[in-house]
């Protein structure tokens, strides 16, 4: 499956899948993408993140972002075909992806509003899961990719107008 994945993220891959199931991954994958990206950085922390959770729970496909400046093709689909407790598990995944780096920048946090709204998750349950994700962090989570985080002498940053804070 991870060389599957590879290939999908190096525009490699074998003939595309078209079956809504693999529509579904791809929509999903473009989301987890599209927050990796929102601080301007993506990094191997973000990338790793992305790829275990595609690898555990979706497939990929990075190039699918490159094709669509708008979030709505994906978030639709996603509000079409998931039930509400796995789209709030949707954005759980995103705020790894988000914090895998560390850092919480302002455009990161903004998308995830904007997304959750687009996927029909309340606020509530939005930041419920932002909790959960940062419990496991300060569990030291086996997925977490800093190691400083995942020994737990590190901090998450969240960086809110130029300032900044620690969590």
């Amino acid at each position: 499956m991870c060389d599957h994945i590879f290939g999908l993220l190096t525009g490699r891959s074998a003939e595309p899948d078209t079956s809504d199931d693999h529509q579904l991954r791809i929509c999903v994958a473009a989301l987890l993408v599209e927050a990796a990206r929102m601080d301007d950085r993506f990094d191997a922390a973000e990338r790793q993140t992305i790829e275990r959770i595609l690898a555990e729970r979706l497939g990929a496909v990075e190039r699918a972002v490159d094709q669509s400046a708008q979030l709505f093709r994906f978030t639709n689909a996603v509000v079409q075909r998931v039930a509400v407790e796995d789209r709030v598990r949707i954005l759980e995944m995103l705020w790894e992806v988000a914090y895998a780096d560390g850092v919480l920048a302002p455009e990161e946090d903004q998308l995830l509003r904007r997304i959750a709204g687009l996927i029909h998750v309340s606020d509530r349950d939005r930041a419920l899961a932002r909790q959960r994700v940062l419990q496991r962090i300060a569990k030291g989570w086996p997925y977490c990719p800093s190691p400083a985080l995942r020994s737990g002498r590190g901090k998450i940053s969240v960086a809110i107008d130029s300032h900044s804070a620690s969590v």
